[in-house]
């Protein structure tokens, strides 16, 4: 299926300024997220609460990204980001009117992260699959980490905002936030010109959504160690994304601190996130991407290792593998999601990001079951040391298995 695209010359400009809007858009998304959790905390005081709050804000990416990727590649992918933060905002706002005149019910509360999760399930591959339509091919690497960049600087600023504004504002005028901040990305998106692939402007001549999906699923086949990879991602994030909600119990109850503790840790792996997208947007990898990735790999299950082995004095070493763990993480996800866009054509691209996405997703609630199971019956640290092991594995396999290692090629 042949496709046209008409590239700016000064392709940074929409590149940029899109990123820009989105990096505000996810600094006030990410305000709320510490907000709504510590809302819930707060009003509800239940384990079980924060566990469904969780899948609620995980499952719908997982199980929908599949079929949204085949809605995606057939239709004006700027468009559809639009929609979806108009959606996430309009859901926010009514949080904010319901505050205003009374207490919020809990049910809308979850109401609106599933809406939230539904939105984000079409804006992420969206935005992933516009990139290519602006960036030339051999800068896509170099854009991960500027974009990583931005999403670093939004993560690092935003734990200490929110406690500032969860002390001094109520909930309803903190969600304020992320309408504004939506606003602010839908108006970025609104003013850019991004070109349209053939197959958006022919969406009538194919409606069949489970072919498309299955078209998806066989061009990551199709493409040699896309697949392998993916599933390899997965088995990483297997093991990565438990430690995110091990952080605080680790800081205030092994180490035995403080919340300021814990938000020593966070800000240490945001700022190293940081460094680590800024050396990758200047450095770019190296030549053979997959090279990049067990690099990565290799230093973020290291540090996970390493600090399951610390005692409850060690806590300063600690600070320091979690920057260690922030400056890993863009050269993994950074350069995967380069390799991607330069080795899928566009037309399918939307597809195939969100079919990777929803296996990155789904792995995330069952890393947090097993991570609650390990924690409670071998401690929290033994957790780390496992995650670690799983993050390993997974490094191994990326180099052990021919189809990954030479994938690049």
């Amino acid at each position: 299926m042949k496709f046209h695209l008409i590239k700016s010359t000064n392709w940074k400009i929409p590149f940029f300024l899109i990123w820009s809007g989105q990096a505000i858009s996810l600094l006030t998304s990410a305000i709320i997220q510490y907000a709504i959790i510590w809302y819930l905390t707060d009003v509800t005081k239940s384990a079980m609460v924060l566990s469904v709050a969780t899948l609620l804000g995980f499952l719908p990416q997982g199980l929908l990204g599949p079929f949204i990727g085949a809605f995606i590649d057939r239709h004006n992918r700027k468009h559809i980001m639009i929609v979806s933060d108009s959606c996430i905002a309009i859901a926010s706002l009514i949080i904010v009117i319901v505050g205003w005149f009374g207490e919020i019910p809990l049910w809308l509360v979850m109401g609106v992260l599933f809406i939230r999760s539904v939105g984000s399930a079409f804006h992420s591959p969206s935005l992933s699959a516009v990139t290519p339509l602006i960036v030339p091919t051999d800068e896509l690497t170099r854009c991960a980490g500027y974009s990583q960049t931005l999403q670093s600087v939004s993560l690092l600023l935003s734990p200490p905002i929110a406690a500032v504004l969860y002390a001094a504002w109520n909930i309803s005028d903190i969600i304020i936030l992320d309408v504004l901040g939506a606003a602010v990305g839908v108006i970025t998106l609104a003013v850019v010109y991004i070109p349209i692939l053939a197959t958006a402007q022919d969406s009538a001549k194919s409606t069949n959504i489970w072919h498309d999906t299955k078209e998806g699923l066989a061009v990551l086949r199709s493409h040699k160690g896309l697949m392998p990879l993916t599933l390899v991602t997965g088995l990483y994030f297997l093991g990565f994304m438990p430690i995110n909600a091990l952080f605080p119990l680790v800081s205030m109850d092994y180490f035995r601190g403080t919340p300021v503790s814990a938000s020593i840790v966070e800000v240490a792996f945001s700022a190293g996130m940081l460094i680590g997208s800024i050396i990758l947007g200047f450095w770019g990898g190296f030549k053979n991407k997959i090279h990049t990735i067990i690099l990565s790999i290799i230093m973020m299950g290291a540090s996970l290792v390493l600090s399951g082995f610390l005692p409850a004095s060690g806590f300063i070493l600690f600070v320091l593998l979690s920057g260690v763990m922030g400056l890993a993480a863009p050269f993994y996800s950074g350069i995967a999601i380069a390799l991607f866009q330069q080795r899928v054509e566009p037309e399918y691209l939307g597809r195939v990001m969100s079919i990777s996405t929803s296996i990155m997703v789904l792995a995330t609630p069952i890393g947090l079951a097993f991570a609650g199971l390990f924690s409670e019956t071998l401690g929290v640290m033994k957790c780390f040391l496992i995650c670690g092991i799983i993050i390993l594995i997974s490094g191994a396999l990326c180099w052990l298995l021919p189809s990954i290692r030479d994938c690049d090629k």
